[in-house]
């Protein structure tokens, strides 16, 4: 048998997505976007420059992209 979460939750999930979420989204998404700002995504693509500028950096020097794992010596 199968318990009754396991049938209750996705059919409730399914019934938010298809009928609710249309309905209710436009009245939440200004409250959403007001806290889930776009400043770590920027943040992560100035990193990202960062980390491709001293890999081709490495790369020119002869360094090695990747550095082999560390043996555990016991």
């Amino acid at each position: 048998m199968v318990c009754i979460p396991c049938i209750v939750i996705p059919v409730l999930l399914w019934v938010y997505k298809r009928f609710l979420e249309p309905i209710i989204y436009p009245f939440i998404s200004p409250v959403i976007n007001r806290f889930w700002s776009k400043k770590a995504v920027q943040e992560s693509a100035t990193s990202n420059a960062t980390c491709k500028t001293e890999c081709t950096a490495n790369a020119a020097n002869g360094a090695a992209a990747t550095t082999p794992p560390d043996k555990k010596t016991d």
